[in-house]
Parts: C-alpha cells; structure tokens; sequence
C-alpha cells in the first residue's frame, strides 16, 4: 500500500512538472492571447530594439576597437628648459658668505646669473597619417625644445612640431617614418548623448590604457583659467586622468570623435567628467596646421552677448536665436559695413545663428579676404548687411609675455589701449594674465586668463619690471597682494587675491 503510494505521488508531481516544460517551450500559439508575441502591426519599442540590433551588427565591440586603436596611439614627451635667476654658486651653502666676502665684496653682494631648468610634460597623441603626422595637444608640446614618441610596438621618435593652435589646444607633429598605422577621423557632429565612446592614452604614466563611458553632454562651454578660447567640448564619463591628454575618443565604429584635452576635478583626478575636443571643431585646424603651420582665422571685429529673454522683449525679437552686437571696434569689418551696437546677428549667408558662440565659431572658419551677408534685426525690423571678413590678429599670441622669475603660475604682458580694444576691454592700464598653470597656487586661488592685474602690494602696476620688483622684495613664503579686475560679458568686477611666494 505505501509502495503504491509514492509511486502514484512521484508520478503526479512528475506529471506536473512535464507539464511545465511543455507550457514553457510550446510555440507561441500556445500562450494566452495577452502573452503572444504579436505577429503582426509589431509596436514602436520593438521597431526600437530591432534598430539597435541592426546597428549593433554594423558597429565594433569594445576588444576590436581597442586593439584597431593601440598601435596607432603613441606616448609623447615633451622636454623644457627654463631659465631662472638665482643668487650665488649654492642658494643654502654655509661657505656663501665666504665666497660673498672674499669674491663679491660684501655680504651678499654677489651677482644674480641665470641657470637653466629642464623640466618634462606627459601625454598621448595618435597617428592620422601613415606617413606619420601626430594629433595631440597644444599644452603638452607648448615652448618645447624638444619631442619624443614612444609607440606601442616600443619604436622612438624625435618629433618635429609642424603648428600649434593654443586657441584650442590642438599641435599637430610629424615623425619620419611611412607605413604607420593610424585612425581616421570621424564626424562629432553626428554624436549623440548616450553613444559608447572609449578613452585611449597614457594615464599616470599607464601606457596604452583604455576606458569606456557614454558621451555625457556636448557642446559643453566652460569659464575660468587654463582653457582654451575656443571651446565646444564633448562631456564623457569615461575615465580620463593626467597623461590621456592628447589621446583619441573613439566611436563605436573606430573613428575618432575627439581628441581628450582636460579633466573637471577637485582633487585632480578622475570623477567622471572628462572633456574632449570634438572632431568637427578639429579637423579644420588639423589642416591648416598642416598646409600652413599655423591657424588663420576670420575676423568681424565686434563684442557679442547671448540673446537673453530681457533681450526679446527690449529689442522686439521673435526668438531666443542669434547674438546681441554690444560693441563695434573702430576700423574693423564690422564697423565699415555698419554694424552697430544693439544690432542682433540671426544669420550668416542664409543659414540661421544659434547663440553668440556660434557665431564666433563660423566668423572663424571663414577665409580672410571673403565677403557674407549678415541678416540682422535693428530697431526690430530684418536687414542684411555685406561683410568683408578680415584676419583676426593674434596680438596675445605674440606679444611678448613674462613669467615673473619666482614661479606664482601665471604669465603677463602689459596692456595697452589697442589690445583692451581688440578684446573688448574696459580696462587699458595693468598686466594682464595671459596663462595660469593648472594646479599653481594662482590656479587655486581662482585667477584666470584674461584678468588684469591693476596694482601689487597696494601700489600701481603698468610694465611687468613693476611686477617683478614688487615680487623680489618679497620672500619666499611670505604674501603678495594682487588687486583684479575681471571683465566677463560686459560686466566688470574688482577683486583682492593673495598669493604666497613659492619656498
């Protein structure tokens, strides 16, 4: 009896089971109605799926691409040699007084001399040629005298620097060799927020490392020091840290959509926030590094704001779109073709302006010498206007500029009325900065490019010798005090900054 009933129980939960699996395997026509796939009239979320899955078979996985990029991607060097001013043969030598009596006449008589200091930046580039033309960034190779590639293979290069464009912080360098693997460069423009990107480069003196995220924002605009003029930047959260300068943001179908310029840190490394320098604003200053070794840009020659909602209302606008004209500089293309100050741009041969950076960015890309018309909207009514574009001067680029001898993190030069001109400047008397180093004290304290110092230790500042002589009583560990002006957007504000003279 109790055999025959574990064999009638065994068989029952047997028969349940079976009867699961044939519920769960059946074909489709074997589900409830609410269950069935439906086989025809297939719903928008499946036409998605079905989209990314045809997409997927065009694209690359994450192991391809990494390993199409490697060889292309190089480690460069770049070595510096500054010279400094220093006092006597040995700074802290208990014989200086020996030698300063019996050598120089008195106690700490003896003469300043100059000393060279050789100092090295890290950071990537990558092939764009086969005959071994090298993207990377301006900030790496800036007053270099001297470049070396390390490729993945282990060859050595000396590089030569063919151009730099500090205006976007792109270099452009050349090795003598042929044959060389290298990445094509793709279009930004067709990015989108949410695409996989991967990350190669040198991190931390990490070779060859790579990273994945998603492209987190783009056209990312950014204030504050140590950036570059033009900016449209891709936001990723794939993992950049110090060395992945220069190094490519590549796609999923292995083409370069940017080119890694900087990280957003408090600390200095990496959380998330790393931007790149987009293909679309690239490739144009790619090749006239190439053709010409240099970056010509067109110019107008007017001071522009964003169209503002207060805008709209004051100036009887339709839209949000274009960019407010707030100054026109005597001279200029702007001024001879009638431009005039509250005029509102919201065209450039036809094609409608965004916002003030676009036009900035198109003026750019127009040759020196070519005529445009301009659609504006003065007094509320639409006009056009004919345009001769000019080239834009680079006065600060070659203008003579001073780091003072004892290292604060910043470089200067001395205004003048044409460059407050040019620039849109209010201010025509001081020094303006025209670098901060990243991560100096200046950095730290908040000081940027384009500020202009008006007075040191509470006295007026107008030649850079009235920096250095205030910066040579101080010692070193002691304060100075820099009184700012920063002029942003039309907008001017004073400020006091303390820094400490490096020990």
């Amino acid at each position: 009896m109790k055999k025959t009933l574990i064999i009638a129980t065994i068989s029952f939960f047997l028969g349940i089971f079976l009867a699961g699996l044939i519920f769960i395997y059946s074909p489709e026509k074997n589900y409830p109605d609410n269950l069935a796939e439906p086989k025809t009239s297939p719903s928008l979320s499946s036409n998605l799926f079905a989209s990314s899955r045809a997409q997927a078979v065009e694209q690359l996985n994450f192991v391809t691409i990494a390993e199409r990029a490697a060889p292309a991607v190089v480690s460069v060097t770049a070595e510096r040699v500054e010279t400094r001013r220093v006092q006597g043969f040995f700074d802290d030598s208990p014989f200086n007084d020996f030698w300063d009596r019996f050598f120089f006449g008195t106690p700490r008589g003896r003469p300043d001399r100059e000393q060279e200091f050789r100092s090295a930046a890290q950071g990537t580039g990558f092939f764009v040629s086969q005959d071994g033309y090298i993207v990377t960034n301006n900030h790496i190779v800036e007053n270099a005298v001297k470049v070396d590639i390390l490729t993945l293979q282990g060859k050595n290069y000396e590089a030569e620097i063919v151009g730099t464009d500090p205006r976007t912080d792109l270099a452009l360098l050349k090795v003598d060799d042929d044959n060389l693997p290298f990445l094509n460069l793709g279009d930004s423009s067709v990015l989108k927020v949410g695409e996989w990107v991967l990350a190669v480069g040198n991190p931390l003196g990490l070779s060859h490392t790579v990273t994945a995220g998603i492209v987190s924002a783009m056209g990312r605009q950014l204030g504050g020091g140590g950036v570059p003029d033009y900016q449209d930047f891709i936001q990723t959260d794939a993992s950049i840290n110090r060395g992945n300068s220069g190094g490519p943001l590549i796609d999923m179908k292995g083409d370069v959509v940017g080119i890694n310029s900087m990280i957003i840190s408090p600390s200095g490394g990496n959380i998330g926030i790393g931007l790149a320098i987009p293909t679309s604003l690239a490739t144009g200053v790619i090749k006239q590094l190439k053709d010409k070794g240099r970056v010509v840009r067109g110019y107008l020659g007017v001071t522009i704001y964003p169209v503002t909602d207060d805008y709209v209302k004051l100036l009887n606008l339709k839209s949000k779109k274009g960019a407010v004209v707030n100054t026109v500089e005597p001279g200029t293309p702007a001024e001879k073709a009638g431009l005039k100050p509250y005029d509102v741009i919201v065209a450039l041969n036809g094609k409608p302006i965004k916002d003030n950076n676009d036009v900035r960015f198109r003026i750019a890309d127009i040759e020196p010498g070519s005529k445009v018309d301009l659609t504006i909207i003065r007094d509320g009514k639409e006009e056009k206007v004919s345009v001769k574009i000019a080239e834009l001067d680079t006065e600060l680029e070659t203008a003579k500029k001073v780091s003072p001898e004892k290292d604060i993190g910043i470089t200067v030069q001395e205004m003048t009325p044409q460059i407050a001109r040019r620039y849109g400047f209010k201010t025509e008397e001081g020094l303006i900065i025209t670098e901060v180093k990243q991560y100096s004290e200046a950095y730290r304290r908040g000081l940027e490019k384009y500020d202009i110092i008006i007075e040191v230790n509470r006295k007026p500042v107008s030649r850079t010798s009235d920096l250095e002589k205030e910066i040579k009583k101080t010692d070193p560990g002691e304060p100075i005090m820099f009184r700012i002006v920063r002029e942003r957007d039309g907008q001017s504000q004073e400020s006091i900054v303390t820094l400490r003279i490096p020990e």
